[in-house]
């Protein structure tokens, strides 16, 4: 029951955190100009980095939150709890970087506001907040469960001392001495 408490609660702390992170992505990363056409929105300026940018900018906010929460973790499960901790990891850290993507963008003026036909005239400008390359919605999970792993090798704390093996002493058949006569008969000369 405290493994399915202390997993349930790591995965609520760090859904908690992905609300922040899509508050603070939202403040960091560049807007991406796009024109509304006839067919729907279009990019500005086809050449333009603020697609890269919005990118890594969300790849560094859960990037740094995994490092810190697998950190924290890590001191945490020093304590005997491990397993839920990791596994509250994993599914925290996805949780909150699918978290931190649906705040940001619900903030930053997403493409389905863009899309709709009365946020803004033909031929206007709208300014989106967007990842386009999704493998950074894993960062977060990723970094923080990678980094409770490294920690947990080198610490090497859980790991006692090897035992010796136990020397089991062989029997040794005594050696007959010589002159005492049980030699079978042979007398030295």
């Amino acid at each position: 029951m405290r493994h399915l408490r202390d997993f349930v609660a790591t995965v609520v702390v760090l859904a908690l955190l992905g609300v922040a992170a899509g508050f603070l992505w939202s403040a960091l990363a560049p807007r991406t100009p796009y024109v509304i056409t006839k067919t729907g929105p279009e990019l500005t300026d086809p050449t333009t980095q603020s697609l890269i940018a919005a990118d890594g900018w969300f790849a560094v906010v859960t990037g740094v939150a995994g490092l810190a929460c697998g950190v924290v973790a890590y001191l945490i499960a020093r304590t005997g709890r491990a397993i839920a901790l990791l596994a509250g990891l994993a599914v925290g850290g996805l949780l909150a970087g699918f978290l931190a993507l649906s705040v940001g963008t619900s903030l930053g003026g997403s493409m389905v506001q863009a899309a709709a036909p009365r946020s803004a005239g033909l031929g206007s400008t709208v300014d989106v907040l967007g990842v386009t390359a999704r493998g950074v919605l894993l960062s977060w999970a990723l970094v923080g469960v990678a980094i409770f792993g490294i920690l947990e090798s080198v610490d090497g704390r859980d790991t006692p001392e090897p035992e010796p093996a136990p020397v089991s002493p062989v029997p040794v058949p005594p050696v007959p001495d010589p002159g005492d006569g049980r030699d079978g008969g042979h007398q030295p000369r």
